[in-house]
């Protein structure tokens, strides 16, 4: 009796457990998926801050310093030129009030789409992972819908859905904590806007198409656009405990503190 039941027991496992032919199915299948993705491989920087230093300061400002002309898509995320209503200008004067001289630990989003700091992609048929050099990390979802409300909470870059159009990578962000509570330089959207990136390649540029309403910031969306290009400076995400220190740094970005050189 005790035979018999064993191998019944043995006989059952063995029709829970997938054949090989199986396994080989389910690879091959996983390969077709990511034959159809795009790849964007390389370390990206905003376009407009491309070559910006440890000072903080982009050459491009520091040009535009010099011809009195600020760049017109110089940190476009920051929505200098949105619709605020009262509340939203109510946000923006407080922030100016306490802002000065605040430090953060990492960009959060919207900010970190639109960093001087390189940002990687990768790209798998469940998800996308878009990580920077604070170890921000976000996760867009490609397989999936929006989670219910009731199981949603405000974090630093909120919650992420995507899907595939062609090569275009269509993503929506809800439910993101104040952005400008975290990063001293971001707008100041409550935790009711959604953001809704379109991300595609355009020759070597990567450029995202954002639109982002708030009811309880905006008197209508706010639309921009931001790019990205390849940092060739990097050949690997950089590892470093930033903590935004400008100890010997001028204000145009230029190193005051000389170095010995050992030969």
């Amino acid at each position: 009796m005790r035979a018999l039941a064993a191998a019944i027991a043995c006989g059952l496992t063995l029709l829970a457990t997938p054949s090989l032919a199986d396994n080989h199915q389910v690879e091959e299948s996983r390969v077709e998926q990511f034959a159809q993705l795009p790849h964007w491989p390389g370390y990206w920087v905003s376009e407009q801050q491309a070559g910006t230093t440890i000072g903080g300061i982009a050459p491009s400002v520091l040009e535009a310093r010099e011809t009195g002309e600020m760049p017109e898509n110089f940190m476009n995320l920051r929505a200098a030129n949105a619709a605020w209503n009262e509340e939203g200008r109510r946000r923006l004067e407080e922030a100016r009030r306490v802002n000065a001289g605040r430090k953060a630990t990492g960009w959060g989003f919207p900010m970190m789409m639109d960093a001087a700091t390189p940002i990687q992609f990768t790209i798998t048929p469940e998800e996308v992972l878009i990580v920077n050099a604070y170890s921000e990390v976000r996760f867009i979802y490609t397989d999936r819908e929006m989670p219910d409300e009731f199981d949603l909470w405000p974090t630093v870059r909120g919650t992420s859905v995507g899907h595939w159009e062609g090569d275009t990578l269509v993503i929506e962000t809800i439910m993101v904590k104040s952005p400008i509570e975290y990063f001293h330089g971001a707008p100041p959207f409550s935790e009711e806007a959604r953001y809704v990136e379109r991300i595609r390649m355009e020759g070597d540029r990567l450029v995202s198409d954002v639109t982002i309403t708030d009811p309880v910031t905006l008197d209508e969306p706010y639309r921009t656009q931001v790019s990205w290009v390849r940092d060739e400076g990097f050949d690997r995400m950089i590892e470093i405990d930033w903590d935004n220190d400008r100890t010997g740094v001028d204000e145009n970005g230029v190193n005051t503190i000389e170095m010995e050189v050992v030969e």
